[in-house]
């Protein structure tokens, strides 16, 4: 379905919903793709009238897009900087593995990179990857970005995580994906006082 569908926005909020996280602290992240956002505020309008009409906190929303295909920088910042300004968080998703990385970074500062999970399968037996992916969580918290490890499936993956300073993971490790059966809160497994996000 295209960005703007109603439908989309409407059954992405009622999911939420009737999960009960309106009252929670997930956020309902909502992924697009900048090429199929023509005009922001002309898209966001189906996603404001929806969270008034079913009182959904703003601040709870957050979008997401992934940079695997070639962006006009110009028109994603335009797009990123409208959606801040109207309340909602950003994020960059799959962080790392698309086209534009450290430029859109050092352009623009999303609320939350999210590491893609090609660096991080595995990391616990890769010295490379454990270089790359401190360096990243090093750039994000000094730019005052937060980082999301994603793909997290093993014990090893997860406590090296850990033990890097990674607040925020996600992955079938902590539970597979399905509506109503979202970890809410935190978590601690072997003093991480992290949280593990859906």
């Amino acid at each position: 379905m295209g960005a703007c569908s109603p439908a989309v926005w409407r059954r992405e909020v009622d999911a939420a919903l009737v999960a009960g996280h309106a009252e929670a602290a997930p956020r309902l992240s909502i992924n697009f793709l900048p090429n199929a956002v023509y005009e922001p505020r002309a898209c966001i309008r189906q996603t404001l009238g929806v969270a008034m009409e079913t009182g959904f906190p703003l601040e709870r929303i957050m979008f997401e897009f992934t940079e695997n295909e070639r962006l006009d920088t110009d028109h994603l910042l335009h797009i990123l900087r409208s959606y801040r300004s109207m309340g909602f968080v950003t994020a960059i998703d799959d962080f790392g593995a698309g086209y534009a990385g450290m430029n859109l970074l050092a352009a623009f500062q999303p609320d939350y990179i999210k590491l893609d999970m090609d660096l991080i399968r595995g990391i616990d037996s890769s010295d490379p990857k454990k270089i790359i992916v401190d360096g990243i969580l090093n750039i994000a918290r000094k730019l005052d970005v937060t980082p999301i490890c994603e793909g997290i499936e093993t014990k090893g993956e997860f406590e090296t995580l850990r033990d890097m300073g990674v607040g925020l993971m996600q992955g079938y490790y902590f539970a597979r994906p399905k509506i109503g059966a979202l970890a809410v809160g935190g978590s601690v497994e072997n003093g991480w006082q992290g949280r593990a996000v859906a």
